[in-house]
C-alpha cells in the first residue's frame, strides 16, 4: 500500500485527486494539507510514502520552499510536484529542491498513477516533454565541457560521501549525522546514482580527487 499526502491550496483539486487515487486498491490517501507549512507538519506526523505537492500555493509556504524544507527533515520521503507550468525553469528548481518527480496537472489519470508508483519505488519521474528538455540541457553541458557531477549532490549527500571516503561505516555515519542507518543508505544510493558509481572504492577515489579529504591526486 502506497500512502499519499496531498498538498494543494484548492479543496476541489484535493477532493478530485483523492477520489481518483482511492480507486487504486494499492494507494491510500492518508492526509491532506492546503499549504506548505501544514504539509510539512502532516508529513512528519503521517510518514507518507509520497507527497503530491502543488507547486503554486499563494497562501503560506509554496511548493518549492516546502519541498526543500521537508527533504531536510525527511530525506527519505518522495515528493511528486504537481504543476500547471510546462516550463523548464520550474522543472529545474523542483529537482534542485529535492523533488523525486514533476507532473503536469493536465496529465492523464493513468500517467499520474504511474508517476506516483515510480517515485514510491525510489525512481525519478518527469513528464516526457520535461525529460526531453533535461536531456538537451545535459548534452549541451557536456558539449561545453561542464560535467561536474559533484554539483548534483545535495549538502547532505556531500557529507555522507566525505564520511564514506574517510572509512566510516553506515552505522557510524548515522551516529555522526544523527540520522537513521536507513537514511544513510538512501543518501548513499542516491549519490552513487548521481555520480554513476557502483562501488565504495570508486567513491573514495572520487572524493580524493575532489579534495574532500584534505588532499587530492
Amino acid at each position: 500500500m502506497i500512502k499519499i499526502l496531498l498538498v494543494d491550496d484548492h479543496a476541489v483539486v484535493r477532493s478530485g485527486l483523492k477520489m481518483l487515487l482511492n480507486t487504486n486498491p494499492e494507494i491510500e490517501v492518508v492526509g491532506e494539507a492546503s499549504e506548505g507549512n501544514e504539509g510539512i507538519k502532516k508529513a512528519l506526523k503521517l510518514k507518507p510514502d509520497v507527497v503530491v505537492m502543488d507547486l503554486s500555493m499563494p497562501h503560506g509556504k509554496d511548493g518549492l520552499s516546502a519541498t526543500g524544507e521537508l527533504k531536510k527533515q525527511m530525506p527519505e520521503v518522495n515528493i511528486l510536484i504537481l504543476t500547471m507550468h510546462d516550463d523548464e525553469e520550474y522543472l529545474f528548481r523542483a529537482v534542485q529542491a529535492g523533488a523525486s518527480g514533476c507532473i503536469l496537472k493536465s496529465a492523464p489519470h493513468d500517467e499520474l498513477m504511474s508517476a506516483i508508483e515510480s517515485v514510491a519505488n525510489g525512481n525519478a519521474y518527469l513528464h516526457p516533454a520535461a525529460t526531453k528538455r533535461l536531456m538537451e540541457e545535459y548534452l549541451g553541458s557536456l558539449k561545453h565541457g561542464n560535467n561536474d557531477t559533484y554539483s548534483l549532490l545535495s549538502d547532505r549527500e556531500k557529507e555522507v560521501l566525505t564520511l564514506i571516503a574517510k572509512g566510516y561505516s553506515n552505522k557510524e555515519i548515522a551516529e555522526q549525522l544523527v540520522i537513521s542507518v536507513k537514511t544513510v543508505e538512501t543518501h548513499k544510493g542516491n549519490l552513487m546514482e548521481k555520480l554513476q558509481m557502483k562501488t565504495r572504492p570508486e567513491l573514495v577515489e572520487f572524493a580524493v580527487k575532489k579534495g574532500l579529504l584534505g588532499y587530492g591526486i
